[in-house]
């Protein structure tokens, strides 16, 4: 008899995770490892947590932690072994994966980048949450960030992703009546701004929503491999995938 497929639909609920974050890229960040952990933990104390209720402790570390949810910086997707970290840490745990290179060669920053990952990580660790929305037949995915996507603030002197609020994702509020993202850039429920898009899904397929037609062309141009958007089509089919070992020390 075949035991059944595990099901990573919840992480650590009422816990803090632990956040091992660590560096695997040879392409230098433009920002010191310990100086972005630092601003990412102010960042999640001091604005994600007290509004999404996602508090997380981030470590610096050299490798994977055990029982800790991971952030690995890597130079791009084809890099030997990128592939080989996955979309889950080897004991099963949400990780953010940020490559360097690739975030560099599209002139954006890096701590921009991983803040990015880190919020959505927190606001939706499994990668499987939606809602409806303006469309009735359109699925809205909870991501936190690429509605906002190109949009930053300073936090300890590094620059910050911009984010959206749980208001963002209720169409019953009315535009102007709530805080709709931390910069004030929203006006009203599910708007995107002109350098963000949204992941939909709708008649039975995911896609892409875009705040603008250049915006949809620079999307088109990067290399989406081994993000969210990656993810979210697996996880939709119980197919995400561990880290391996094995693979990454070869």
């Amino acid at each position: 008899m075949k035991s059944a497929r595990p099901k990573f639909g919840a992480f650590n609920q009422g816990g803090v995770p632990t956040i091992a974050c660590f560096n695997k890229a040879s392409t230098p960040l433009g920002v010191d490892l310990d100086a972005l952990i630092t601003a990412m933990q102010a960042f999640v104390d001091q604005y994600v947590a007290p509004v999404w209720g996602t508090p997380a402790k981030l470590v610096k570390s050299k490798d994977y932690l055990k029982g800790a949810w991971a952030m690995v910086f890597l130079d791009k997707a084809d890099q030997p072994g990128a592939l080989a970290y996955h979309d889950l840490t080897p004991d099963g745990m949400p990780q953010a994966k940020v490559f360097v290179k690739t975030t560099l060669d599209n002139h954006d920053l890096v701590s921009v980048s991983a803040s990015h990952e880190l919020v959505e990580m927190l606001v939706d660790p499994a990668t499987n949450m939606m809602t409806t929305g303006p469309d009735a037949n359109t699925m809205y995915a909870y991501e936190s960030a690429d509605p906002v996507e190109e949009q930053s603030f300073k936090v300890d002197g590094v620059s910050m992703t911009d984010f959206v609020y749980p208001a963002y994702f209720e169409s019953f509020r009315e535009p102007g009546s709530v805080k709709f993202d931390q910069m004030k850039k929203i006006g009203k429920p599910f708007q995107i701004l002109s350098g963000g898009y949204q992941i939909v899904f709708k008649n039975g397929k995911w896609s892409q929503v875009f705040g603008s037609e250049s915006k949809k062309k620079r999307f088109a141009r990067e290399d989406r491999r081994g993000h969210r958007s990656e993810q979210r089509v697996r996880a939709a089919k119980n197919r995400l995938k561990r880290a391996d070992r094995k693979k990454i020390g070869r």
